[in-house]
């Protein structure tokens, strides 16, 4: 009966996300030291936006999980040490590279992260970020609203919604490396006896890999603790549902970079386009958290 009480509840507060206000919610706070924004959740750290201008780009990390405390993302680990936890990014860009090799082939710059709510039941932060090789001009403008909350004990929200704007003409050629994506820790990946699965029910690489889907979550147990990270689609993004690029050693992403019509995107000069994803951090499998049904009140919002 707890439990589902727990998931109910759940479900009322998806239905305006972060915008209603649950008895049970904790407070967030966020600041700014240094190159990161500090998110605190009831007094705890939970998340981290890494801004330095030595990154190839801005992420989260870590990004703890509520019962552990411990991060459920990798900053980066073997194989593929690039991945950096939780990222927006994207490689083949005009020949330019903004999401792996050195920093001369490409960088997503943020021109520093601005907090328009730092405390109570969510917090807001925007970012504007220029991707450009050193020496020359920016090739894309983005700017980033995210907001975070914590409606209960074992489940936090990170909202993303991402406006891409080309300031010259952009061709993206065909590219695994793009856009929205995770990695989780070795600990809970598939290899590790973790379970990555879909809105469909289907799991690990090889049910999930191409596989056009709303939602993909990754979960696991470590030291005891089952937690686990959800990325949901927004149904207004272009391409919904995107396919997914995924692996058993603990990466995800819906991304239609690497199947695209002609194998080519043209975006004109001016052209914006916007993507908005919702990251669930939660206690538990998918079941336990009621992924499916958070996601249908995602779903509802986006109407």
């Amino acid at each position: 009966m707890a439990r589902w009480t727990q998931i109910v509840a759940a479900l009322i507060i998806f239905t305006y996300g972060c915008s209603l206000v649950p008895a049970a919610s904790q407070k967030v706070s966020a600041k700014i030291e240094k190159d990161r924004v500090v998110v605190d959740v009831d007094g705890k750290l939970f998340t981290c936006y890494k801004f330095a201008g030595s990154q190839k780009y801005p992420y989260f990390w870590p990004v703890n999980g509520p019962l552990s405390g411990k991060s459920i993302t990798t900053e980066t680990s073997e194989p593929y040490p690039h991945h950096h936890s939780l990222l927006f990014g994207c490689d083949r860009v005009n020949g330019a590279n903004f999401w792996q090799d050195v920093n001369e082939r490409g960088q997503i710059l943020s021109q520093g992260p601005k907090i328009i709510t730092a405390s109570g039941e969510r917090i807001v932060l925007t970012d504007t970020c220029l991707w450009k090789q050193p020496g020359k001009e920016p090739v894309i403008s983005d700017t980033r609203r995210i907001t975070i909350c914590a409606p209960s004990e074992t489940l936090r929200i990170i909202d993303f919604k991402i406006t891409v704007m080309p300031l010259v003409d952009i061709e993206i050629l065909k590219t695994n490396h793009s856009l929205f994506s995770a990695r989780v820790v070795p600990e809970l990946s598939v290899k590790s006896g973790g379970t990555l699965i879909n809105a469909e029910g289907n799991t690990s690489e090889k049910g999930t890999f191409g596989t056009a889907s709303p939602w993909c979550d990754y979960s696991g147990t470590r030291d005891g603790a089952t937690e686990g990270i959800a990325i949901l689609q927004n149904p207004k993004n272009r391409w919904y549902p995107s396919k997914w690029f995924t692996r058993d050693y603990g990466f995800f992403s819906p991304t239609p970079m690497y199947w695209l019509e002609g194998d080519k995107l043209n975006l004109a000069k001016g052209e914006k386009l916007t993507l908005e994803y919702r990251v669930v951090v939660h206690a538990g499998d998918s079941k336990t958290a009621s992924i499916a049904g958070l996601f249908s009140q995602y779903e509802q919002t986006a109407k």
